[in-house]
């Protein structure tokens, strides 16, 4: 166990430093003034791009400038980002946590419904219960994210007026920017909540309930057919006909013998979709214009912000394979037969 935990974060930096090194070349074709927003730290330096230019060598070749920008990030300096109007750092910093907190709401609802729909349509193969399951997944994995977005916000915003789209509303904005809101966590539905402002927890959640769920019925879809046909699995076991031999109950057999086994897929399916959910939903914050990292992103390729497309490369590409490290950790500590192998 332990070395392939070493060998795995060994290979950690070199797969950062493939993806930031592929991006990176990319933006060559790219003119010297358009990358030098990578090494503007101040406004007002726009208006000086030549000297800018000259300073940071932005005319020599790929593998130096390459080299000056990791010294760069490893002193904690991603560029300025005209995009967001702040340093690319600070940007991360901001946005960061809008998108975690989302990609937990979301999370909760998809690992919560998607194996309870999926135990109880695995349990009750080929009846109603498993139809109506069958049919909700397959409905929901066919159903194009963005459509499904747009028509949650068609209803229940334009129509009905239940939910509202971005962050919150210009209510709570002037309640977390007063003085009399502190800031603890960074993730306004807890730091509401130790301020004691429900008003602004309500709001939030308020505005979390459509990307959310839109988010969620796709994840979902997915979450029901893995557990579905897991569950399937693990009852045709022998172990389950002994366990029904002996008299156990059907509760027992099901959720304390069974449940257990066929849960270990969805474990791994669970860590990837979160972590994917981290980098950034780039269509649903768009859509429903959510202050996340993934419309920072969006709004930093719209606007050639190369400073900040680095830097939004750079984080997801963390993300994912530390991410993807922690599933496998979590899979050899929910299996013990991967521990022994």
């Amino acid at each position: 166990m332990m070395r392939f935990l070493l060998r795995r974060l060994c290979l950690l930096p070199l797969v950062v430093l493939g993806v930031t090194f592929l991006l990176f070349f990319l933006t060559q074709r790219l003119s010297p003034e358009m990358r030098a927003s990578l090494y503007v730290k101040d406004p007002r330096q726009m208006g000086a791009l030549e000297e800018v230019i000259r300073q940071y060598g932005l005319r020599d070749n790929v593998f130096r400038q390459y080299g000056r920008w990791l010294k760069n990030v490893a002193h904690g300096d991603l560029g300025y980002s005209p995009s967001a109007n702040m340093p690319v750092a600070q940007a991360l910093k901001k946005y960061l946590p809008a998108t975690i907190q989302l990609a937990f709401v979301t999370m909760v609802l998809v690992v919560f419904f998607g194996v309870w729909f999926g135990a109880a349509s695995a349990v009750h193969k080929d009846k109603w219960q498993d139809n109506v399951a069958r049919l909700v997944s397959v409905g929901g994995f066919s159903l194009p994210i963005f459509v499904l977005g747009l028509l949650l916000l068609m209803v229940f915003y334009g129509k009905l007026h239940w939910f509202s789209p971005g962050g919150y509303s210009i209510q709570t904005d002037i309640i977390i920017h007063g003085a009399g809101f502190k800031t603890y966590t960074g993730f306004l539905l807890v730091d509401s909540l130790l301020n004691g402002q429900w008003r602004v927890f309500g709001d939030v959640l308020n505005h979390l309930v459509l990307p959310a769920l839109t988010l969620c019925i796709g994840s979902f879809a997915l979450m029901v057919r893995v557990m579905r046909s897991s569950m399937l699995e693990e009852l045709g076991k022998d172990y389950v006909r002994t366990a029904r031999a002996k008299g156990l109950t059907e509760y027992q057999v099901i959720y304390k013998h069974a449940g257990k086994n066929a849960i270990i897929p969805v474990i791994t399916l669970a860590g990837i979709q979160f972590i994917r959910l981290l980098g950034g939903t780039v269509i649903v914050e768009t859509i429903f214009d959510y202050p996340g990292i993934g419309r920072f992103g969006v709004l930093a390729a719209q606007q050639l912000d190369i400073a900040g497309i680095l830097g939004f490369s750079l984080l997801v590409a963390v993300l994912f394979v530390v991410g993807n490290l922690l599933c496998d950790l979590l899979y050899t500590a929910a299996d013990p037969r991967i521990r022994l192998e």
